[in-house]
């Protein structure tokens, strides 16, 4: 893997197989102060938002009515669009997941580096880590529910399954067992793309936050011991190196050798997300194209 400094780019094997390093080099991505860098807008309310939908939905695999928010590129026609999971963080929900990412999608579909197409967030649960408890599963959720609601509304893919997943913090652990679960049903992921995944490198640090029951529980369905379940999943990955979360990342990244990783100044914080996720946006669109192209 080579490692860029001054852009905050290393790019591995798979980078090389999928697209090129002149694929990936045509973003723009970087999370630098270069004179290509796009300027970091803030978001609106989502009330303010035409391209954004908020609705209820019951789900039978959390036993309560979960916010579905359904974000899209301005422009463009709706139906049939692929989805990518935007997944959420400790503590957050589908509401407060959304951030810039309507502007940043509508951007980059305008501006033609991307192909069209949609996030989808809903809620996870405050501490889930996306993952089964006692009468609320979310990981099921996403599996089995999320497909027919997308299908409902006639978007996503073939049966209404994502492409792609991405996630910040807790919702970057979440996207990656999501990432592993597809592949265990012979229904890999196009991307999957992380920001700042919360991804924590001992049981006692792991054991404060009150999310698994032991330590064998955790280990199960930790990333980080199950990176081979990945597959060969295009991986974009991004985290300050300020953020909590940075061994953790850092020993990721060198594991799994993703096709786009960065590790810049910067914390765990929304004030990195803000530099990161439009290129997350820019990562997902990209292989959204090659996927099509296959």
């Amino acid at each position: 893997m080579g490692h860029g400094a001054a852009t905050g780019r290393m790019l591995g094997r798979r980078s090389v197989l999928a697209s090129g390093v002149a694929g990936l080099a045509a973003l723009g991505l970087g999370l630098t102060g270069d004179a290509g860098e796009r300027p970091v807008s803030r978001a609106a309310p989502l009330a303010d938002q035409t391209n954004v939908s908020v609705e209820r939905v019951p789900s039978r695999a959390r036993n309560r009515d979960v916010n579905l928010v359904t974000m899209f590129p301005k422009g463009v026609a709706r139906e049939g669009l692929p989805v990518c999971l935007m997944l959420h963080g400790r503590f957050g929900d589908a509401r407060k997941s959304v951030g810039g990412l309507p502007t940043w999608l509508s951007a980059s579909v305008a501006a033609g580096r991307i192909p069209p197409f949609a996030f989808l967030a809903v809620d996870g649960g405050g501490n889930s880590y996306w993952h089964r408890w006692p009468g609320d599963d979310p990981m099921w959720m996403l599996l089995d529910e999320v497909p027919r609601w997308l299908a409902e509304r006639r978007l996503g893919g073939e049966n209404g399954q994502p492409f792609a997943a991405a996630g910040i913090s807790m919702g970057g652990f979440g996207a990656l067992l999501y990432a592993r679960r597809r592949r265990e049903q012979g229904d890999p992921l196009s991307a999957a793309a992380v920001v700042s995944p919360a991804l924590i490198t001992s049981w006692r640090e792991m054991s404060k936050r009150r999310a698994f029951a032991n330590e064998a529980a955790w280990a199960a369905i930790d990333p980080l011991r199950h990176i081979d379940a990945l597959g060969d999943v295009p991986l974009g990955v991004w985290c300050g190196t300020e953020d909590r979360f940075i061994q953790g990342t850092r020993r990721f990244i060198q594991a799994a050798e993703p096709a786009y990783a960065s590790t810049t100044p910067g914390g765990h914080n929304s004030r990195y997300y803000r530099k990161a996720l439009p290129e997350l946006v820019d990562f997902t669109g990209t292989h959204l194209t090659r996927s099509g192209d296959e």
